[in-house]
């Protein structure tokens, strides 16, 4: 049976893209970079402070453009085949799934949002006997539990629907604000019908939701343990919503809530901590070999995606080498031209694709299939009866100290573990989730159950950072580890984006702050390669998200230096020929290049200086301050803190407001720095204006006349009113620095 089996041909291929132009014009800026640190160590001005900075900046930017292309050489997806995957796996014998939805705030991540999610969910393409859906809530929220209990009982109606029409979104606040699926069931005389029926339930539902929002809620019943809480204070509560019992209905999959215990003195981890407690709790009830998990605005866009991420873990050479299949996001109402800068369609094609052409795409944090086994710390060459070096074994059985040891006092989830981990099914209690004594469940989602133990450390998702999910995929990666891409037509995955500039930044800061905290701790890549398994361009791509913050630094060096130049009356770019050519053509080569790829994404001009100018303003405001985030963590001055980011549908008139797009600002120090920057400019070209002599070079005013247009929202804002409007006092901050910095200039004039 197992030649049988190797003999059948693969479940997916990964196809090798060749973005020849994109290499031709990557190569030439690195060769022109070079070429231009060659020019400055050999130029007579190497001694000046301007063509020093230049230099180090400079230097810099090579660097990390040799790292994007290594990241972006061999860019690669997959293509997989559902129909050779029952060739393989009878529809009975597919695997259990347990799907993860997390959320932590009911206001800044409506229950609404959250219940389509786990609606999208319940309704996948896959017997639903064999799906099992945990949802997280760490905000302990009465509002998000009556959500749930609402949206289980319209999920009976609305999962039968879907099915029988084959409804492609699956999201319903998505399904009835679009005609694209009703426009394929219009000629069925029952269709209309029935679509009038479930637009009114889902209205009814929502209409429940919003007044329980707006209404509290009596805390009695099922929502008596709820009475004494509070957001970072309150024991464990566990409630199975829905048991797929086929005695009584085989229509909707289980359904679980969960709220971890929380104490004031304990460390909670964020995230990282509630996919922990998730992943133990699934473990004592259901226990599947695989497990998806999604944002709580991430909702299925194909609801065949379970089947096309089996063909990757399922395929013989994917279950020797494959942690996880990560799905590429993407997301809904995108705002026109993107003038935020967030919709990410260009950066997945290119270096996403080129991550999945190494050793494997990066853990992304929502839209992944993991391999229960592979959370649980287990090697790609793990053999049980070899006595592998990741488990002591004894007799072919993990031995009870080693299971303290590493996943906890519980016996019943220690049985759970070393079942997974021998490639042995466990399933409680015959899979009745409600006949599991919860008192156990209780105890691994407790907020002491993870001390001295191996959770955060070596099992589970890791503890260090707020950017958890890419110190996971790291981690995996260090151990030998593969992931691929999953990619699929329709997408998998679709979900919101910050609907503003603040979320925007707030999240790029978080991000930022993150991935420096992984780069300077010991998961650092380097350390990954030179003693694991990762291999070393997989460690460049990795060194090359990881260090967002730090290119702040040289970021805001470059952007000052034409003002320094201009008030100073020097220059730090070549003004003779030749020399005067190799920054003028790297600036053309690196926006056609960038251009190109936008479009080529389907982007427009607009969407592509947009982002080009959304880089700048995120690197050098979000990053900087994700950057001073962890100064001041490693000075011990204060901890990083994990930013929820605001998730929101937006309304249908959206798209006729004429401030869609608008920045706004408040008083937060993370618009300081820009406002500055830009001030800064202002002076310099007011400087130069009043200047009796001639400037030395025409390219430092060059250069600072476009820093002002990549800042050309924050000049608006110094003119506007409102929330539209710089405050004051961000204002007044900059002016003081700015003072400081033409100060600065002028004495180095004079000791000049």
């Amino acid at each position: 049976m197992g030649n049988e089996r190797t003999l059948l041909p693969p479940l997916y291929e990964k196809i090798w893209e060749k973005h020849t132009f994109s290499r031709v014009m990557d190569s030439l800026i690195l060769m022109l970079l070079v070429i231009l640190i060659g020019y400055r160590v050999c130029s007579h001005n190497i001694n000046t402070f301007p063509w020093f900075i230049a230099l180090l900046c400079e230097s810099w930017f090579t660097f990390t453009w040799f790292v994007t292309i290594s990241t972006k050489w061999t860019p690669s997806h997959t293509i997989t085949y559902i129909n050779r995957l029952f060739l393989r796996v009878p529809e009975p014998e597919l695997p259990l799934l347990d799907i993860f939805v997390t959320t932590a705030d009911p206001v800044l991540e409506p229950p609404i949002i959250t219940i389509n999610t786990v609606l999208s969910l319940l309704s996948l393409d896959y017997p639903t006997n064999k799906l099992a859906c945990y949802v997280s809530d760490d905000g302990c929220s009465p509002i998000t539990f009556y959500a749930l209990l609402q949206a289980s009982i319209f999920a009976h109606i609305w999962i039968p629907f879907c099915k029988k029409y084959n409804v492609q979104v699956r999201a319903p606040f998505r399904y009835f604000s679009s005609d694209e699926d009703t426009a394929n069931n219009n000629d069925l005389p029952e269709f209309k019908q029935e679509w009038l029926r479930m637009k009114e339930e889902y209205e009814q539902l929502s209409s429940k939701i919003q007044n329980a929002a707006q209404n509290s809620i009596p805390l009695v019943g099922e929502f008596e343990a709820f009475s004494k809480t509070q957001l970072r204070n309150h024991p464990t509560i566990i409630k199975v919503i829905w048991e797929n019992n086929e005695a009584v209905s085989s229509v909707v999959p289980h359904l679980i809530y969960i709220s971890r215990e929380k104490r004031p003195q304990h460390s909670h981890h964020y995230k990282a901590g509630a996919m922990n407690v998730l992943t133990r709790v699934s473990g004592l009830m259901t226990n599947a070999p695989f497990m998806l998990n999604v944002d709580c605005d991430m909702y299925v866009s194909n609801p065949k995606i379970v089947l096309h991420a089996l063909c990757v873990l399922l395929d013989p050479k994917g279950e020797k080498e494959v942690a996880f299949a990560q799905c590429p996001q993407r997301f809904y109402d995108a705002l026109k031209d993107d003038p935020f800068g967030n919709q990410l369609v260009a950066l997945p094609l290119y270096i996403g694709g080129g991550f999945a052409g190494l050793q494997g795409i990066i853990y992304a944090g929502t839209n992944c299939f993991h391999r229960r086994k592979v959370i649980y710390g287990i090697s790609p060459d793990h053999d049980i009866q070899n006595r592998n070096k990741d488990h002591c074994v004894t007799n072919e059985t993990l031995s009870e100290k080693v299971i303290i040891q590493k996943f906890g006092a519980s016996k019943v989830f220690g049985e759970s573990a070393a079942h997974t981990l021998e490639g042995k099914t466990f399933t409680p209690n015959d899979n009745h989730c409600k006949s599991l004594d919860l008192e156990a469940a209780s105890e691994v989602a407790s907020c002491g159950y993870e001390y001295c133990t191996a959770w955060g450390k070596q099992v589970g998702w890791i503890y260090g950072s707020t950017s958890e999910d890419v110190l996971t995929g790291l981690k995996f990666h260090t151990k030998g580890w593969r992931s691929e891409l999953c990619t699929t037509d329709p997408i998998a995955f679709r979900g919101c984006t910050p609907q503003d500039n603040i979320g925007q930044m707030s999240q790029h800061k978080r991000w930022a702050s993150g991935l420096l905290d992984i780069f300077l701790s010991k998961h650092c890549p380097i350390f990954g390669t030179l003693f694991g398994k990762l291999q070393l361009r997989e460690c460049f791509a990795y060194i090359w998200i990881t260090n967002w913050a730090l290119r702040s630094i040289p970021e805001i060096c470059y952007a000052v230096l034409p003002a320094y130049c201009i008030i100073t009356n020097s220059s730090f770019l070549p003004n003779k020929e030749p020399g005067l050519w190799i920054p003028a053509t790297l600036f053309v080569l690196y926006n056609i290049s960038t251009l190109t790829e936008q479009l080529k994404s389907g982007m427009s001009i607009k969407t592509w200086w947009n982002n080009q100018r959304m880089g700048r303003i995120t690197t050098m405001n979000s990053c900087f301050f994700g950057f001073l985030t962890i100064l001041l963590k490693h000075l011990r001055i204060s901890e990083a803190v994990f930013e929820i980011t605001k998730k929101e549908q937006p309304s249908s008139s959206e798209g006729s407001d004429e401030n869609v797009g608008r920045f706004i600002f408040n008083e937060s120090p993370i618009f300081l720095t820009g406002t500055t920057i830009l001030l800064v400019q202002l002076t310099a070209l007011c400087i130069n204006l009043l200047r009796w002599q001639p400037l030395q070079g025409v390219g430092e005013v060059f250069c600072s006349a476009y820093v002002i247009m990549c800042y050309l929202p924050f000049l608006k804002g110094l003119f506007r009113k409102g929330k539209y409007g710089i405050p004051l006092s961000t204002i007044c901050k900059s002016m003081v620095l700015t003072f400081l910095f033409v100060h600065f200039c002028s004495r180095s004039t004079i000791t000049g």
